[in-house]
């Protein structure tokens, strides 16, 4: 069956199934799998060094010889500076140490011993992690690897666009409002993604059924990618019927063998069901869909709010780190989206992406019975 999409026209693929930029989760053998197995893969490099950024897209280069993306975050909130007063008035930068230390206690309570976390200060001393200059020099990697697809997980690229499209890049970025859509549509990105509410990370206050339609009809002729939720073919399905032109799926590859992130993590989303989520800015700042923990847990009885990005990140590294370091499902499950109670083991992501496009045929043959 071929599915007829202007997405597959422009970005040179088979399927209109993209694999989202989950941040260290989607590496290079995953990208390079999902685009192999005719979607795209893209690199989830948000917390990246540039160096990093660049091995991985050779790598990825390595791997593959079909289009692949990299994503990575544009906060306007951190790149304009509006984070600087945040908790009350404070600078979120004065409270860090005292937040470290409430990590800290956290820590001992739970029997975690302090690690340093897998990442080589010298390559981010210089600017600092999930900063202004830190995403400026992601960027400049984006454009001296003229890498085939660029994707904003968070924020508007139109500051690069006029070099991105020089490049023949073709860009696309993740939007959770209309308002949001109107924004980035007049960027000029060759399509949006319209996250909802049901996706794992960084989302939308909007659920997935209720926004797709609703960005389809704002992003002034732009190709709209559905996520949020979609773990099966009929998911993608019914993104279609909503008006999308194909899907952004996340949460069904973090089950898959290649999959960068930690065996305990495939396996949390594997026991989880569809109630196992919760928003919270435990981790980086900012709302996210994660699997409940006893970190989440944690502030969420606190009286005190977690800090703004990019500050919280580095309160919840060392605990994250260490948690990982000793398989603690309990505190570090990971990011999910709220369809992973479909989910029932850990794959390839060939066999995943088979399944995906065989789901989503089917489903589209049978709502013919409908007419």
């Amino acid at each position: 069956m071929t599915i007829k999409s202007r997405i597959c026209e422009v970005f040179g693929i088979k399927y209109p199934i993209f694999l989202a930029g989950m941040g260290g989760a989607a590496n290079p053998k995953l990208a390079a799998a999902v685009s192999n197995a005719g979607g795209l893969g893209v690199l989830g490099a948000a917390a990246c060094t540039p160096n990093q950024m660049r091995r991985w897209i050779q790598e990825t280069r390595e791997l593959t010889d079909k289009p692949f993306g990299v994503d990575t975050l544009l906060p306007m909130s951190v790149r304009g500076g509006g984070n600087l007063k945040q908790n009350q008035g404070k600078n979120p930068a004065d409270l860090v140490e005292d937040y470290q230390e409430m990590a800290k206690e956290f820590m001992n309570e739970h029997g975690l011993k302090m690690i340093e976390a897998d990442r080589k200060p010298t390559e981010i001393e210089s600017v600092g992690l999930f900063t202004k200059e830190f995403f400026e020099e992601q960027m400049e990697v984006v454009i001296e690897e003229k890498v085939p697809v660029y994707a904003a997980g968070l924020g508007n690229p139109a500051p690069w666009m006029e070099r991105l499209k020089a490049n023949n890049t073709k860009t696309m970025t993740v939007v959770g409002a209309v308002r949001h859509t109107v924004k980035v549509s007049s960027a000029g990105v060759d399509a949006i993604v319209a996250q909802g509410h049901d996706a794992g990370g960084h989302n939308s206050p909007i659920g997935t059924m209720a926004l797709i339609p609703q960005v389809v009809d704002a992003a002034n002729g732009i190709p709209v990618l559905g996520a949020g939720g979609i773990s099966d073919g009929r998911g993608i399905a019914a993104a279609l019927m909503l008006g999308a032109e194909g899907v952004w799926i996340g949460s069904a590859f973090l089950a898959s063998e290649e999959a960068g992130i930690y065996k305990h993590q495939k396996q949390a989303i594997v026991d989880a069901t569809e109630e196992g989520t919760v928003i919270s800015r435990s981790i980086t700042g900012k709302p996210a869909r994660i699997i409940r923990s006893a970190w989440t847990d944690f502030w969420e009885r606190s009286i005190h709010d977690p800090l703004p990005m990019p500050f919280q990140s580095a309160v919840a590294g060392s605990v994250l780190a260490s948690a990982d370091a000793d398989e603690r499902q309990d505190i570090n499950p990971g990011f999910a989206g709220q369809g992973i109670g479909m989910i029932k083991s850990v794959r390839p992501a060939e066999e995943i992406m088979s399944d995906l496009v065989e789901g989503m045929e089917k489903t589209l043959l049978e709502s013919k019975k409908w007419l």
